[in-house]
């Protein structure tokens, strides 16, 4: 009976039905060629002399012991005659000559079975691109025919600068009749004449990376070895379809996503206003496996550490950023990005990691968080890694490993500015990545969190995670790696503090739900947010989140803040119109203080609004009012003129408002904390006509400056996977409120549905992008009748 593998079939480690089988295959590393009399009578000793003859012209050493002329025809068989012609036979069927490999055939185009079968046809590369723990094909040619009785053959594979048995980076992969699981094994699948097919196996443990390859043969009657290096490489990738690595992931709609989508959204703004950017990760894209592997091997962590994915994540979130060990990415808050791009400007991985690669390993220059998490994403994937852009919005920073958020003010309530060195950014971007913990507990495996953008040191380098999601959730921050961090990022509570007359302070209120709101990412299947909060804490104020808080802060510097609970019976909140005020115009919002009790209040309500970049970090005070209210329910407009930030604004164009008061009759202290962005239009794209495979064709790209001043120097990047690299258009100096309109040609390589994407760099705007789906078509060469 025959098997077959079914469309869809996950492959298992040793799937034989599926790798490894052909038509006509033998069971065994081929047969026997038994001898003729006639053959053996013709068997010579041979003196040291006329062996080295032999291997160093073989046709003249045939010509010399034979009594008439000898040729081969294109098949190899010898015609001839006289006293030693015997019947008619194929050189190659003789086993006492030398066995060579004159080529070898690694099997590695896009529709060859190889990278069918191990996800890796998508990779722009004529590389053998394999995954761990799933059997592979090479042919091999060979100078006669291979007699598993007198001839020896094995594989080798290098990898690294120092390769060594002993480290896993020599392999040495012996020819064997049955594959086996968990170990380097190669067997011969299929024998016609001088060629042979080899199924090759390796284990999920195996180190990931480029591999040198090379076939050892010998004679075992001549007792003569010869070496072959193959002038490809072989390329080893993590393995999420195969059940025994610790990155596999059952969902095949996740391994589409996680590992096979090129490109994705990344989230930004606040939690009121939540912008979508498309980030093109371009995994496939050329030489970016290559580009990738250069930022493992620029580390300082050998390549016998590659094959544990907890290992290689941690380097990568190292190596993205360049602080300590000059990685991927320079890390600009100013807001001056002289001598290279603006963090908004990028639109993909792709340009950022050729010119890393290109520039042998100097940063490129500029990336905030969004742009080191879309690179992540992107090395991650193409190594194997299922992984996610993810957003928190309100992300603590906790710089005293408290794990809470602090913030300080005065006996007059007014914030101790060199004090508050924690902080609050509006969002942050990290990635998650899917592994099983074998370090840890379990139920540890999962989601790990993963942040390459430097902020705070682990063990001496800028590197965050990775950090189980199930421990963060639960508060058990003694498991490693950085978990306290994560955290405190995603559900620390922020305490006030005022200062005493002695210098002291004294905890005056606290906020349980100001930090870890709307954790976003890319949903499964289609470009919508989905909410995953949930994966990183329980419901707030629920009795799981409160005893998770208070866990975790038993492990922080101090542990004493929960010890006394505050009565509070009156409530502050900040309230915004649909999606907020727009760039250009007054900032309105509504300030609402409520008393929950039945006796009257009053207070004196102090606010003042900040310029911020959106990590959190205050520029300056740009506006403060004072109001003394008389309390039952109070609705407050509050507004911020344009003139009062019209030249004050950094990029994402947060800005913070903060608002401090005492109720007179309680003592209550009201303190509240809400970050807000003004809103920038968007690029719009719209395509022209239809788009068909190696044909010209053009989008169109339309702007609308929104505020009342001249934007100078306006250059719109346009890039999309499959239909162009990366092109900047530079448009000049826009007039305020004028609407501006450019062409953009470009010639698709890819079919499918493809994603154009557009940025605008400008010193006076920042954030302004567009996304367009382009549907390609493959060329149809017309019909010529005869």
């Amino acid at each position: 009976m025959m098997f077959s593998r079914m469309p869809g079939e996950r492959l298992s480690i040793r799937d034989n039905s599926a790798v490894g089988r052909f038509h006509g295959v033998s069971g065994s590393n081929g047969q026997a060629i038994p001898e003729t009399q006639s053959e053996s009578k013709m068997k010579k000793e041979e003196s040291g002399c006329r062996r080295w003859f032999r291997r160093a012209c073989p046709c003249c050493f045939r010509r010399q012991n034979s009594s008439n002329d000898v040729t081969s025809d294109s098949e190899g068989v010898a015609v001839g005659g006289g006293e030693n012609e015997g019947p008619t036979s194929p050189i190659t069927a003789t086993g006492d000559t030398e066995l060579d490999v004159r080529s070898v055939n690694l099997l590695s185009r896009k529709s060859d079975r190889n990278k069918k079968e191990h996800h890796t046809d998508q990779y722009h590369s004529d590389q053998l691109i394999v995954r761990r723990g799933q059997t592979f094909q090479i042919e091999l040619d060979l100078s006669r025919t291979f007699n598993p009785n007198t001839d020896k053959l094995h594989l080798e594979l290098k990898t690294g600068p120092l390769p060594q048995v002993s480290k896993k980076t020599h392999i040495i992969i012996p020819l064997v009749d049955e594959l086996e699981d968990e170990r380097w094994e190669a067997k011969i699948v299929e024998q016609n004449i001088n060629r042979v097919k080899l199924s090759v196996n390796s284990p999920v443990t195996a180190v990931i990376g480029k591999y040198k390859l090379t076939i050892t043969t010998q004679c075992l009657k001549t007792g003569e070895t010869t070496t072959h290096d193959s002038d490809k490489d072989i390329y080893m990738l993590f393995n999420p379809w195969c059940e025994d690595d610790t990155v596999y992931m059952e969902s095949e709609k996740e391994l589409k996503e996680y590992v096979l989508n090129d490109t994705g959204r990344i989230y930004y703004g606040t939690e009121k206003q939540i912008g979508a950017r498309t980030w093109n990760f371009g995994q496939f894209d050329e030489g970016i496996l290559e580009a990738c592997l250069f930022v493992l091997d620029n580390s300082e962590v050998p390549p016998s550490g590659r094959g544990d994915p907890v290992n290689v994540v941690r380097v990568i979130s190292a190596m993205i950023n360049s602080p300590d060990d000059r990685g991927v990415l320079e890390g600009n808050w100013s807001g001056n990005y002289a001598g290279g791009t603006s963090p908004t400007a990028w639109s993909g991985s792709v340009e950022i990691l050729r010119q890393y690669h290109r520039e042998g390993g100097t940063p490129v220059k500029y990336g905030q968080c969004w742009v080191f998490s879309g690179v992540t994403t992107t090395v991650l994937r193409c190594l194997g890694i299922p992984t996610r852009s993810v957003t928190n919005f309100q992300s603590a920073h906790d710089t005293d490993v408290s794990l809470t958020t602090d913030v300080y003010f005065d006996e007059n309530m007014e914030p101790i500015h060199h004090l508050n060195s924690d902080s609050v950014w509006n969002f942050h971007v990290w990635n998650d990545c899917w592994m099983a913990r074998p370090d840890l507990p379990p139920g540890m495996g999962g989601w790990q969190a993963v942040d390459s953008t430097p902020q705070e040191t682990s063990h001496g380098t800028f590197r965050c995670g990775p950090a189980s999601l199930a421990a963060i959730r639960s508060g058990q921050v003694y498991l490693k790696f950085d978990t306290p961090f994560v955290f405190a990022e995603v559900n620390s509570d922020k305490i006030y503090w005022q200062r005493n007359p002695d210098s002291t302070f004294s905890q005056i209120h606290s906020e349980k739900k100001a930090v870890g709101h709307c954790i976003s990412t890319k949903a499964v299947g289609s470009d919508e947010r989905v909410d995953i909060t949930h994966l990183y804490k329980y419901p707030e104020d629920s009795e799981e989140e409160r005893i998770a808080v208070e866990t975790a802060c038993r492990y922080g510097s101090k542990p004493e803040v929960y010890s006394s609970p505050i009565a509070e019976d009156v409530r502050v909140e900040v309230m915004m119109e649909g999606e907020g005020p727009r760039m250009g115009g007054d900032a309105q919002l509504k300030i609402v203080v409520k008393n929950t009790s039945s006796q009257p209040r009053r207070t004196t309500l102090h606010s003042q609004v900040a310029v911020m970049y959106y990590t959190g970090v205050l520029k300056d005070t740009i506006f403060h009012t004072i109001k003394c209210l008389y309390l039952m329910i109070k609705t407050i407009d509050w507004v911020l003129p344009y003139t009062q930030y019209q030249n004050q604004l950094v990029d994402q164009a947060a800005l913070m408002l903060t608002l401090s008061g005492r109720v007179s009759e309680t003592q209550q202290v009201l303190a509240s904390q809400t970050s807000f962005r003004l809103r920038t239009p968007d690029l719009e794209i719209e395509p022209i006509g239809e788009a068909y495979v190696g044909k010209e064709t053009s989008a169109k790209i339309t702007f609308t400056n929104p505020l009342p001043c001249v934007l100078r120097n306006v250059v719109i990047r346009v890039e999309g996977l499959g239909l162009r690299d990366l092109h900047p258009i530079r448009v000049g100096d826009v007039s305020k409120h004028a609407n501006v309109t450019v062409t953009e040609h470009f010639i698709p390589t890819i079919a499918g549905k493809r994603k154009l994407v557009a940025s605008l760099e400008c010193k006076q705007l920042s954030q302004v992008h567009g996304v367009a789906d382009i549907d390609v078509y493959e060329s149809h060469v017309p019909t010529v009748c005869p």
